[in-house]
């Protein structure tokens, strides 16, 4: 496996905020966080925002073993109450994985991803990590560029998914309107 330098802004924890927090259940939730949004948002919706190559970001790659400037398949979405933007969702894959076991990525559309990773008994989740992001993350960025925001900083989870030995990487970025 490659060694990356990470510094302090990409640096991931596996424990949530200890403290009493007003997400820590929607961070610390292992089960499908699409459902979960439904049961709490009827007017639950899933923007598509694009899936593309990409290359990955500096923190992404210890988990992906990809070789520097190496691109990967990258689909971001917005999943939403109404017009509020709940949570941002980016994702990661390898390219050769897209054409193999993780093929249904490319034909979910507007389709929430929980559909394929929660519903497929060949697909196990590792543990979970967390980061508090601000505007040094670039999914900090992304997620201010798509879903305009006041806040300073943001919570963030992210685990990998793995099916026959391949991941795919699932960060989800919880937006303000998530504490409504």
């Amino acid at each position: 496996m490659r060694t990356i330098k990470l510094t302090r802004i990409d640096a991931w924890r596996e424990k949530p905020p200890s403290y009493p927090h007003p997400l820590r259940r929607w961070l610390t939730d292992r089960g499908s966080l699409t459902a979960r949004i439904k049961a709490h948002f009827p007017a639950f919706n899933l923007q598509r925002l694009g899936q593309s190559l990409k290359v990955p970001h500096r923190d992404e790659h210890r988990h992906m073993d990809f070789r520097p400037g190496e691109l990967a398949v990258v689909r971001e979405v917005l999943l939403k109450s109404g017009d509020t933007p709940l949570v941002f969702a980016h994702s990661i894959v390898a390219r050769r994985d897209v054409r193999g076991v993780w093929r249904g990525l490319s034909r979910l559309g507007a389709r929430p991803l929980a559909e394929m990773l929660f519903h497929d008994p060949t697909v196990a989740r590792l543990p979970m990590e967390y980061h508090h992001i601000d505007a040094r993350h670039p999914l900090f960025r992304r997620a201010l560029a798509v879903a305009p925001h006041d806040a300073k900083s943001l919570w963030a989870r992210r685990s990998v998914f793995m099916k026959h030995g391949r991941p795919l990487l699932v960060t989800e970025v919880f937006l303000p309107g998530i504490r409504s």
